[in-house]
């Protein structure tokens, strides 16, 4: 947020107003990108997510076989599926620089289709009237949440190192419930995991417009900044699933 200040300060009235204009238009690149990721996502979650339930309820399936079906949610590849998109999201962050723009945003929608796979199993397990409804209100909570961080005079960069500390402790302790299934352990981890996800929207949609602030007035920076818009889209698009899960699991009725 410094950086901001500073830049403001220094500029002429013309030079601020061009910006925030640049600024503006980074942030709608990056929501922008963000919200196609999440209609992949919701297509391939709704189509998958429905055939499963159709199957469990012995009813005849329309876009996959019941063999298919079968084998996609039963082990081994079920934990394919399910720890695949946290391989890519590791993958993406060291190879993003090496890609092209055009590349890193192909990748990035793969990768969104393979969370609404990993993910699609919410739609046999609640009911479409509390997905929809958890959604809605996810949707707000990540809406102030974000427009928190883009707007907060406060630096809260020093959120960084805590909130990921908590995403690692998150990740281990889902691992190691997979085994357990402690329901005390399940809702202590749905409980921090709201609270730590609810941060990160904050915290990475004002790490998002500082980066962007450093950057555009580099050599090559718009390209720079072309890249860092698909990297923040991804920050994002993860911050809002995550925070879905999470509150799924306090707000979503069971069929």
């Amino acid at each position: 947020m410094a950086e901001y200040e500073t830049v403001r300060r220094s500029g002429s009235g013309v030079r601020t107003a061009e910006i925030d204009a640049g600024l503006r238009a980074h942030m709608n690149k990056v929501y922008g990108l963000m919200s196609v990721a999440m209609i992949v996502t919701g297509i391939v979650s709704y189509l998958v997510g429905t055939d499963l339930a159709s199957f469990m309820a012995g009813q005849e399936t329309r876009l996959l076989s019941p063999g298919m079906i079968q084998a996609m949610f039963s082990a081994p590849l079920s934990y394919v599926i399910m720890f695949a998109p946290l391989g890519m999201v590791l993958f993406f962050g060291k190879a993003v620089n090496s890609m092209s723009q055009s590349g890193a945003q192909m990748f990035f929608y793969t990768f969104a289709g393979l969370m609404g796979l990993s993910i699609s199993s919410i739609f046999a397990i609640y009911t479409g009237y509390s997905i929809a409804q958890t959604f809605f209100v996810t949707s707000i909570a990540f809406a102030s949440l974000s427009l928190y961080g883009y707007t907060t005079k406060k630096d809260i960069s020093a959120w960084g190192s805590f909130l990921i500390m908590g995403v690692i402790g998150l990740i281990i302790a889902s691992i190691v419930n997979i085994f357990l299934q402690s329901a005390a352990m399940e809702f202590a981890v749905s409980a921090l995991g709201v609270l730590i996800f609810a941060g990160l929207t904050a915290y990475d949609t004002q790490k998002i417009k500082n980066q962007y602030l450093q950057v555009r007035g580099m050599p090559d920076g718009e390209a720079i900044a072309g890249k860092m818009a698909i990297s923040g889209a991804l920050s994002l698009y993860l911050d809002f699933i995550n925070l879905f899960l999470f509150l799924l699991r306090f707000m979503g009725n069971r069929n």
